[in-house]
């Protein structure tokens, strides 16, 4: 019998240490023979802690959301008893979260130790590569998959591979990108954390492929996991043989660090983060040169993202055809998305590209919370925009989603429903791009300080007639202007919020009124006749903005109310509206 236990950090974070104590405590107790695993997160983070127990005859069965009570009885009657406790498993419904996706960069999560590099195998693609392959026929390999690059442009792998093969520096460098910044997005960091192994062998490849010299994994300080189990892998390579001098006897030597990065966003565009692999501050350089040409210590470099990486082993083993043969278009293979927000079934969905939103959000995913009216989702992050309810039938493609205005990005789509101000959520996301500026370009720096100005004022209630017309015109000077991508991407959820929520902005403006009911300071609380005086509410309210007789309808002072909404939720008899 086997017995292990999801411990990515999603897992960690809702108790899965506790539940992994609590097993290994009765399997004593009980005096079985028996050692709790760890595994990575399998994707469906919205039933952490996950427990897997394989029986003698390698029947699996799924216990999910397992606290420490019910790690106790699932020692006691299925591990020790023989019945599995079906009450406890994973139903019918959730199991199809996992059934309906396409796993190729998510194909060892939650199934292998991340720890143990016998679980993942004998690098066997990297073998392949370096003992029977000459670098120009692994090149028309990712040419023939029609891999792009999955960290947000969507280039053509081969294409950066090919341009640094052709440089004639005998130092070059590969870099991997897992500098993940975007809110809401967290592809990169469960891949690390769950099947390290695929990343090094990728990264091994590309590196063979282009003549490098070294490998550097730029990830954020803040994935101390991912780290820990990278350094483990490398280690682990290493003693195998897989990574240092002459590997597989090709006479070919390449080993990998890792740079800790300081989490500055801006360090996801290539050039800034060669900046600060060289110790400098992280701001974007001029292109051309481009790093396939001078990069890092001005000496030909490619860089490409984790599930860039991750898809490559793959692609060697079962060939470029089988990979193109998925997806849409010029948009193939898979593609991982993290979803978050209003979704039911928050979590890591790997899906074929070209696969309708709809598909992804509701089929997958199951749909809003509370079943709830879908109105958007945020597709790309702080880069990316907002696509409409009206939308939803959009393929997930990097032109479909791009027709849009929004773009594929890293992966991550953040679902809104009928209470999110998308006025607000502009804002939200521009706040976040302007403090993540480096500072180096005019328009960058201050024009996403006017336009947070703007906006700012418009959710206070302070719009006034123009600003929209101002916000449209920094919008597109910013875009043009900015020397990188953060600042040529930043008002795209501006952009596509009046372009599809037009009417919020005006309602915010010119009839002081927030639709969604989430901006505070457009919010009006009232006491309606409903009210039987019980007095509840104004022993809620923090300011005394309520007043009233016992058993006497009471009333809100407007002018004293902060709109914290207390007196509303402490209110029994619904006699409070929110307008």
């Amino acid at each position: 019998m086997k017995v292990i236990v999801g411990q990515g950090s999603c897992g960690i974070a809702t108790g899965a240490k506790k539940t992994v104590a609590a097993l290994e405590k009765a399997i004593y107790e009980n005096r079985l023979n028996i050692k709790v695993g760890t595994t990575g997160c399998i994707g469906t983070c919205y039933l952490e802690p996950i427990v897997d127990v394989y029986d003698d005859d390698g029947k699996l069965t799924r216990y999910v959301k397992v606290d420490e009570e019910k790690a106790a009885k699932i020692v006691e009657e299925h591990i020790k008893g023989g019945k599995p406790i079906e009450e406890f498993a994973i139903s019918s419904e959730d199991e199809q979260f996992l059934e309906k996706q396409t796993r190729i960069v998510l194909r060892n999560c939650g199934k292998i130790d991340p720890e143990n590099i016998e679980e993942y195998g004998q690098y066997e693609a990297a073998r392949k590569v370096l003992t029977s392959m000459r670098r120009e026929q692994v090149i028309e390999v990712i040419k023939e998959s029609g891999l792009r690059g999955r960290g947000g442009a969507g280039f053509p792998t081969w294409f950066k591979w090919n341009a640094a093969l052709e440089q004639p520096s005998k130092e070059k460098y590969i870099v991997c990108n897992a500098d993940e910044g975007d809110p809401g997005a967290f592809m990169d960091r469960s891949v690390l954390e769950g099947d390290p192994h695929s990343v090094l062998e990728g990264m091994i490849i590309g590196g063979f492929a282009i003549g490098a010299c070294e490998g550097i994994i730029y990830c954020r300080a803040e994935y101390p996991l991912a780290i820990k189990r990278l350094e483990i892998a490398m280690a682990q390579a290493r003693e195998k043989g897989y990574l240092g001098k002459n590997l597989f006897g090709s006479g070919w030597d390449f080993d990998i660090r890792i740079k800790a990065g300081a989490g500055a966003f801006v360090c996801g565009e290539e050039t800034a983060l060669i900046a600060s692999l060289e110790g400098e501050r992280g701001m974007p350089r001029l292109k051309p040169p481009f790093p396939a040409a001078k990069g890092y210590w001005q000496k030909p470099t490619n860089i490409n993202n984790v599930e860039t990486f991750a898809n490559v082993p793959w692609i060697m083993v079962n060939g470029g055809k089988a990979f193109a043969q998925m997806g849409l278009g010029p948009s193939k293979g898979t593609k991982v998305f993290a979803l978050a927000g209003k979704i039911k079934k928050g979590g890591l969905v790997e899906v074929p590209m070209g696969l309708p939103l709809e598909n992804v959000i509701f089929d997958i995913g199951g749909g809003i919370k509370n079943d709830a009216q879908f109105k958007a989702v945020q597709m790309g992050g702080p880069s990316g925009g907002c696509v409409p309810g009206e939308l939803i039938d959009t393929k997930v493609t990097y032109e479909d989603i791009n027709k849009t205005g929004a773009i594929v990005g890293s992966g991550g789509m953040i679902v809104m429903d009928e209470t999110t101000c998308m006025v607000d959520m502009a804002r939200y996301f521009l706040e976040f791009t302007r403090k993540e500026s480096c500072g180096k370009c005019v328009y960058c720096r201050i024009g996403t300080m006017r336009m947070l100005e703007i906006l700012e004022r418009i959710t206070a209630g302070e719009g006034q007639d123009g600003d929209i017309e101002k916000l449209e015109e920094l919008a597109y000077k910013v875009k043009e202007g900015s020397l990188c991508g953060l600042g040529q991407t930043a008002p795209n959820p501006v952009l596509t919020t009046l372009k599809y929520f037009r009417n919020e902005y005006e309602d915010h403006i010119y009839r002081k009124k927030c639709t969604a009911h989430s901006c505070q300071a457009l919010v009006k609380y009232e006491i309606t006749d409903k009210c039987v005086g019980c007095s509840l509410c104004s022993k809620k309210c923090p300011v005394n903005a309520i007043s009233g007789k016992v058993k006497e309808q009471f009333t809100i002072d407007q002018n004293l109310c902060i709109k914290c909404g207390k007196c509303m939720l402490g209110c029994k008899f619904d006699a409070i509206t929110k307008e």
